[in-house]
Order: structure tokens, then sequence, then C-alpha cells
């Protein structure tokens, strides 16, 4: 019997980069394996340190702090850092890093260009260590139920993927950074539209259950980028990837919802079809000669599968390689024309769901998306009177 590593018993030292906003999400996520004695908290990189409150949960056991998050990971030991700082950092504190031999939980978007993706995941694997991207929907046991089911004919051939988003986010969640909604600042790309960081599972989630994950399988993106609300990104667009077999993978969402409702990807087939609320790990299987299945997964938590990759080598669930193809749709928007503004008859204005600010809707969205996601095709292709088809980029 093979010897457990050291590290398989104790707790494995984490450097947080990135603490507040969704960072907070990931400091309570820690807390929770901390508990279970899989991880420890050893240190948190943030420009301002975070208080006794915002750490309230770890006292008695308080890590260190520091804005160099190479100096963060020396001084701690850390073996481990979980990165979720703004977008056009990503790259840059991976490879701070991977410098050290330091394993990683990067968020997702992985990086904001292809050049800065490819950097990347040259210098992880230079440097040889365990890089997760932030993709949580990978974990859900639905995405290896759905494909055995798909490779088992049960739907019949393969005859593309749709995925839909419908959300409501007010003019406050533009303002909430000073990159928030832009496509690129001082300069430096950004790429903070809606298909390639909030609803960026929608698309990433839709090429994996197509099996066409990695940038090889990608023969042409075509982009619809549109924006209701007075920012630089796309807040309301579509997107439809072309694999080199030909199979579609099309995409449509929105920031500006009638309703907001759980995001979704369908796995069409010649006799059926998967539906796959990925945020919910509810799957619904509706095919020929059957009534409608419905099932509800499972899921494995990345920082815990890291963790385990590290003790026992269980396989990491979103490597760098199958994020390429959704960061060649990151590239395709990024060199994309700026979006268009739609016309001030599309849309109109609620107050906001909470707080005093608003919110902006385009009319007729909810349907619009879901139509995308049902028959494979883009805003033109449907009729929306504010896409044209010159509008559509494939770089």
């Amino acid at each position: 019997m093979t010897d457990m590593p050291a590290h398989a018993t104790t707790p494995l030292p984490i450097v947080l980069a990135g603490a507040r906003g969704h960072g907070r999400w990931h400091l309570a996520n820690i807390r929770r394996l901390q508990h279970q004695g899989l991880v420890r908290l050893a240190g948190v990189c943030e420009l301002q340190p975070l208080t006794d409150d915002e750490l309230a949960a770890f006292t008695g056991e308080m890590p260190e702090q520091s804005a160099d998050l190479g100096a963060l990971l020396d001084s701690t030991g850390a073996r481990a850092a979980v990165i979720c700082t703004p977008i056009p950092t990503h790259t840059d504190l991976a490879l701070t890093a991977a410098a050290r031999g330091v394993h990683l939980l990067l968020e997702k978007p992985p990086a904001a260009t292809w050049a800065d993706y490819a950097r990347m995941a040259d210098g992880v694997r230079e440097a040889g260590i365990a890089c997760q991207v932030g993709f949580q929907s990978f974990g859900s046991h639905a995405v290896p139920a759905v494909k055995d089911l798909v490779r088992s004919g049960a739907i019949g051939a393969l005859r593309g993927i749709g995925a839909a988003g419908a959300w409501v986010r007010d003019d406050a969640y533009f303002r909430r950074a000073p990159w928030a909604g832009r496509r690129r600042l001082g300069g430096t790309d950004v790429v903070d539209g809606v298909l390639t960081n909030p609803l960026a599972h929608a698309v990433a989630t839709a090429l994996e259950l197509a099996d066409r994950g990695r940038a090889e399988d990608v023969a042409s993106v075509e982009t619809q980028l549109f924006r209701a609300h007075d920012i630089e990104a796309d807040d309301t667009s579509c997107v439809r990837v072309t694999a080199t077999d030909g199979l579609p993978v099309t995409t449509a969402v929105t920031l500006c919802a009638e309703e907001a409702g759980e995001p979704y990807v369908i796995v069409h087939g010649e006799r059926g079809r998967v539906t796959f609320w990925y945020k919910q790990d509810r799957v619904l299987v509706q095919r020929a000669g059957h009534g409608p299945e419905e099932a509800v997964h499972g899921r494995t938590d990345l920082l815990e599968n890291l963790v385990d990759h590290l003790a026992r080598g269980t396989a990491l669930l979103v490597p760098p390689e199958r994020t390429g193809a959704f960061m060649r749709v990151v590239e395709a928007v990024r060199t994309a024309p700026e979006p268009t503004a739609l016309p001030r008859d599309a849309w109109f204005t609620r107050p906001a769901d909470s707080g005093s600010g608003v919110r902006r809707v385009v009319r007729g969205i909810d349907a619009t998306v879901a139509a995308g996601a049902d028959t494979l095709t883009l805003f033109s292709e449907l009729g929306a009177s504010w896409a044209r088809p010159r509008e559509v980029s494939t770089p």
C-alpha cells in the first residue's frame, strides 16, 4: 500500500487573493473546509486589509494579510492560492503563484485575452503545478451523467447545444467596481460582458456538455453583442460556436430580463432533449417513447476537488485546457465590433428589485433568449428588430 503524502493528513495552507465581492463566497467556503480539517486559511491578499468583523469566523486563527501576493505566499508557506481578483490581474497573479510552486484555484474567466490565457497555461504547465479554473458548474454530477446519456444514444444523434440565461442587474451592478461593464480600462483589456463574466457559465457549460471544450474543437465563433445600459461592454448578447465537426453550440443571454430566471443548457438530439439547470444541478430528460424524467444531482466543490487532487491524485474537474474553447469565445467577444446600443424604444426602466436604483428591461428578451437556445439561432435570425446580420462577427 502506497503511503499517503504528508499533506494528505494535515490541512492545506491556502492564501485567498481577493476576499471581497465574490471573494466573500470563497472566504466562507474556505471556512467550511477548514472546519472539516481539509484546509487552513494562511493569508489574505487585499489592497485594504479585511477587518476583524470580516474575519470573525476565523477568530483565534487569524490569517496573515498583505497587498503583495508573492510576499504573502513566501511568508505563509502556502501550498495553494485562490485567485478572485479583477479579470485583468488573473494571469500575472497566477504566474506569481506558479513561480513559487503554489497550486491554484483561478476564478473565471481565467484571463481577459487569449494571449494572457496562453501565457498563464504555459506558465502553469512549466511550473508543474495544479490549476483549477472556477467554473463551478463543472463540479455538478449532472455533467458526466448527461454526457453518458448522450453517448448511450438515449436522445439519438446530437444536433446541437443551446444555452439561455435571463438575469436582472440594476445600475448599481455596473458601478460596483471601476472595471465593471468595461471592455478595457486604461488601455488594458477587461472584457466584462454578459457572455464572458456574469453568464460565462452558460457558455462554458454548453461547450462542456457538447464535449467540445478545448481550443482545438472550435472552427468559428459568431457574436452579436448589444447593450441597453450606458456601459462599454455587452449586457444582451448571443454567440454561436461551430465545432470542427460542424456541431453548433449557441448561447443567448441578458442582464436585462423582464423576470429573473434560472440559466440552463439544452442538449438537442434527433429523438429528444436534455435540459440542465446548472445552478440547481437539475436535469430533465424528454425523449421519444418515454415520459419526462427529472433528477437532481450532487455536486463536488472545486476547491475540495483540488485538495483531493493534491492528496490522492484525483483528476481535476476544470484544468485550463478544458476552458480553451470558452477562451476562444472570450477572444471573439474582445475583438468583435463595439456592442451596439439598443434603440431607446427597445427597452424601458423599472425600479431595482432592492435599493433605490433602477434597472433596464429589454422588451421581449426573456422569450428571445429562450428561443435562441431552443432553435440554436442568433438574435438576427430570430427576427429581433434591433439585431441585424451585419452585426455578426466571426474573428
